[in-house]
């Protein structure tokens, strides 16, 4: 299998591809270019990902239908593999988001409203993290659907995880 970035988009399509779908109806179901999809599509089935189940021939066009590999799913642990080079990627475009936001509220004369929540954990067992994870990912579920309103203003919730550096005493 070769190597490819788990994006949050690639995770999506990998999650849509559970069925089989073509390039067009993925960037249907998600409002996106299909060329922009299919690149990633693309991406994925490189690295063994998805295979191709069939060729249709629309509109003069060769249509392909691809689905999720059986046993290489986000959920089979292929994520692992790629989970530090993913949290360094959302780390870096969350701190140019918040820095170009910050900027222009500055030179508006305004305020950025921010939130940080931050702690450590200690898990006794190497699969804690893995429930942990699950468990997070369903409270911050529970909590996105109580909050979010279709009115609302849209902020990014990003939590991320690593090895703590220990204490140097």
């Amino acid at each position: 299998m070769t190597a490819v970035e788990l994006s949050p988009l690639r995770r999506s399509l990998l999650e849509l591809l559970a069925s089989p779908a073509s390039a067009t109806q993925l960037a249907a179901a998600l409002d996106l270019p299909r060329q922009r999809v299919n690149y990633h599509v693309r991406a994925l089935e490189q690295a063994g990902l998805v295979e191709l189940v069939e060729e249709r021939r629309r509109r003069g066009c060769v249509e392909r239908v691809l689905r999720a590999r059986p046993g290489r799913s986000v959920a089979a642990g292929v994520q692992d593999q790629f989970a530090a080079t993913h949290l360094v990627s959302v780390a870096a475009e969350t701190a140019r988001e918040v820095g170009r936001m910050a900027g222009s509220a500055a030179d508006a004369g305004k305020r950025l409203l921010t939130f940080t929540v931050e702690t450590t954990v200690r898990f006794g067992e190497p699969g804690a993290v893995h429930e942990f994870t699950s468990d997070l990912a369903e409270a911050v579920r529970q909590l996105a659907l109580r909050y979010d309103t279709e009115s609302g203003r849209p902020y990014r919730v990003v939590a991320l995880g690593h090895p703590g550096v220990p204490d140097e005493r």
